[in-house]
């Protein structure tokens, strides 16, 4: 590769000053004048009949200026791949926090005191609380309509599943034959929150032609434009989503979460209304992750060589199918892990309960599904007698080889990966005393597709204006494809402007998500460079009376070395809107297909992983025999980036990352007794601090890809896969027990150690 200016530099992210300043205006930071406050009620009971909802009380609380309930809003069925939810519940009551009416009023306090003020008289019924159940023969059906909602045709759904995604590759019974041993084994995961620091929030206004603006923190900006068009019953072109600053997403933040509260009750008021979630409604009625339940069986030579797997993942997808059928679609091909195996049969279902509606949390179904596949790839390895490295080692997918689904793999660094961390957490003493015991995982994720476009202008003192649709999420994504733009266009990182985010004025971006935004907007920017040389080469020509050919733009400027001429950008931009219309161009990038195998997958929403990066971790950590404590001493993390395009942002998406992984590993879970959530407070809801999360170091590894900008793949994702597998493998090297559900808290280790003594 060329040595680069400014991509590939850890450069100050663009965003800090108005963050580290205070300055910065986040969505939950927004007001209007005039502003009312929004509160939504929510049900207590997980399921039942909704026998009465009366409101009358709180349309009569002092500075109370509307109550909505599903009487008020259009009866209409929303969702992503299914069609499946409401704004407010009609005649049933699926999960405790579902919304049943919603309040605006001139004050918190009022708007509370109306939420109080509402009767709501709940038939109960016998709730659904786990997949088991739902699965079970003659189970009740959390949705007894499912079959009428409209949804995505290649789904494969039947009662409480809303799709069942598979992959069959060769014949697994024939592997299963061949095979020397066979290991069985059953993992479950529990549900856990992203832990943004911001709530979710959002403003909406509506103005004298009819349009309504909501300011919103969410991370798609042009997919809450539709499903707003939808409940509203307008057109889009009457949706304008603005995103202020965001305080972090995770992929909480994907889904229609208070906008259409804010934009209802504004249409009802006729004044812009704010609605911002609680802690409380943060834990029992978000996207958290989706609880799940895994069983593999795996059969191996004894030498150490993969023949066949049999896998299925049970997500429960809550009341409503959300990111559901997609997360179970992904889980199959993590189910196959980064591994060469001939024989496959590996099934992703997402299954209704009656729990809250849960969503995409970063790199979904990547940590449930790693856990169960790395924690039994050591327990093979043991079993075998081999080193859990060099079992890895014996099967991973390598350069040119096919994935699950019959794609070739390029760029692969999973082997580099591998002996990197295994070095650096100096492997080869894995159990250092007793008590103390190392661990090691691998897996491989996606980059995510879909279009980003973007405009680029000139402006006549030479700086440059960069107008994407993106959302900046606290990634420092945009700082990245902004370094691919002032590369490419010759100027310096401080030379670019970026406006972002307002489905009115930028292009359109699908979206803050799947580790896409500095791969997808970067790649954008670079067609747009190329328009703009075109129109910049041909104009400096003609200023400077030379060829076209020989030129160059460098510096800011048109060069004619030979001749000693130059003409600056501002110059030139100045002239050009004097006479052109101005050095303006617009940018598009769509991810080419991946070719697979087609006859492989059924009901899959996402058959393949983009440009996928490749990714190894390592901890070394003790366990206090008496109290089941882990301490973790050193945590290693060598991640296959492509192209590290910003170094600095890309070691903090890894730290960050390894903390999330680290609380579902060791501490997080919300917990549920009978549908309803124990735990919704940010006092027994157990996320790490800064002091429980270690030092994490990372090893940036670069197999550039064919088709990210200068190589790079997607990073923000794939660190928080990993954790969760790393710890357990360490704990069971350091005590000899093996802990299969998450999370491994003290508690748990405790009791395996002593019922390991009985």
């Amino acid at each position: 590769m060329t040595a680069t200016r400014i991509v590939g530099r850890s450069l100050p992210r663009m965003d800090a000053p108005g963050k580290v300043t205070g300055t910065a205006i986040y969505a939950a930071d927004f007001a209007l004048p005039g502003m009312l406050h929004g509160r939504v009620l929510r049900s207590r009971d997980p399921h039942g009949r909704l026998v009465q909802i009366d409101a009358s009380r709180a349309a009569r609380v002092r500075g109370v200026r509307a109550v909505l309930t599903a009487a008020d809003v259009a009866d209409v069925r929303y969702g992503g791949s299914v069609k499946d939810e409401e704004v407010f519940a009609r005649d049933r009551v699926r999960f405790a926090g579902q919304p049943l009416a919603a309040v605006a009023a001139t004050s918190p306090e009022a708007a509370a005191e109306a939420l109080a003020a509402i009767e709501v008289a709940v038939e109960p019924l016998p709730p659904i609380v786990d997949v088991t159940d739902a699965l079970a023969a003659g189970a009740p059906l959390v949705h007894e309509g499912w079959a009428s909602y409209a949804a995505l045709p290649i789904l494969h759904r039947d009662g409480n599943v809303c799709n069942r995604a598979r992959i069959v590759v060769g014949d697994v019974e024939r592997g299963f034959e061949e095979a020397d041993r066979i290991f069985e084994h059953r993992f479950v995961t529990r549900s856990v929150h992203q832990g943004y620091t911001e709530p979710r929030a959002a403003v909406a206004q509506w103005d004298s032609a009819g349009q309504v603006t909501v300011w919103s923190n969410t991370q798609l900006p042009f997919e809450i434009q539709s499903t707003l068009s939808e409940i509203l019953q307008v057109p889009v072109s009457k949706v304008r989503v603005v995103v202020p600053g965001v305080g972090g997403g995770f992929g909480g933040k994907l889904r229609v979460g208070v906008e259409h509260f804010a934009a209802l009750l504004a249409r009802k008021t006729g004044r812009a209304v704010k609605v911002m979630t609680t802690s409380e409604e943060e834990l029992t009625a978000a996207y958290a992750r989706q609880p799940a339940i895994v069983e593999l069986k795996t059969g191996v030579t004894t030498d150490g060589r993969l023949l066949a797997r049999e896998g299925r993942l049970w997500f429960d997808t809550g009341a409503f199918a959300g990111s559901g059928p997609g997360v179970a679609s992904v889980a199959t091909l993590m189910l196959a892990g980064p591994y060469r195996i001939p024989h496959l049969l590996l099934e992703g279902y997402a299954v209704y309960t009656n729990k809250t509606n849960f969503g995409s949390f970063r790199a979904p179904s990547g940590p449930q599904a790693n856990f169960a596949v790395e924690s039994q790839m050591d327990i093979i390895a043991d079993a075998l007698h081999l080193d859990p490295l060099d079992f890895r080692l014996r099967n991973i997918v390598r350069e040119g080889e096919e994935g699950p689904t019959g794609q070739v793999l390029t760029a692969v660094g999973l082997e580099e990966c591998l002996r990197k961390v295994a070095d650096a957490i100096g492997w080869k003493d894995r159990r250092p005393a007793p008590g103390r015991g190392k661990g090691i995982a691998c897996g491989w994720w996606t980059t995510t597709g879909g279009s980003s476009g973007v405009y680029v202008k000139i402006n006549p003192d030479g700086t440059v204006a960069l107008n994407t649709g993106a959302a900046e999420i606290g990634t420092a994504a945009l700082t990245g494809a902004a370094q691919v733009l002032a590369e490419d266009l010759g100027v310096e990182l401080a030379d670019i402007n970026v406006v972002s985010a307002d489905t009115l004025s930028t292009p359109f971006d699908f979206g803050a998500q799947g580790s896409r935004t500095a791969f997808a907007v970067g790649n954008a920017c670079r067609a747009a460079v190329a328009d703009l040389k075109r129109q910049v080469i041909a104009l400096g020509a003609r200023q400077l009376g030379v060829d076209e050919s020989a030129l160059e733009l460098r510096d800011g400027a048109v060069v004619a070395p030979a001749e000693g001429k130059r003409a600056t950008l501002a110059e030139l931009a100045r002239i050009s809107q004097a006479s052109g219309g101005g050095l303006i161009a617009h940018g598009t990038f769509v991810a080419p297909p991946t070719p697979y195998d087609a006859k492989r997958v059924e009901g899959h929403v996402y058959p393949v992983f983009h440009s996928p990066s490749f990714h190894a971790h390592a901890v070394d950590l003790s366990v206090d025999a008496d109290t089941g404590e882990v301490t973790i001493h050193r945590y290693v993390v060598a991640q296959d980036v492509g192209f590290a395009m910003n170094p600095t942002y890309i070691e903090g998406q890894i730290e960050g990352g390894v903390a999330q992984g680290l609380g579902q590993a060791l501490s997080e879970e919300i917990v549920y007794d009978a549908g309803r959530v124990l735990n919704a407070n940010l006092t027994d809801y157990k996320m790490p601090t800064a002091v429980d999360v270690p030092r994490i170091e990372s090893i940036l590894v670069q197999h550039p890809s064919l088709v990210g900008p200068f190589g790079a793949k997607g990073v923000g994702e794939p660190p928080n896969i990993e954790p969760p597998a790393a710890v357990a493998n360490a704990v069971a090297s350091a005590t000899g027990v093996r802990i299969t559900s998450l999370p491994i808290t003290a508690e748990k280790v405790a009791l395996a150690l002593r019922e390991r003594e009985r």
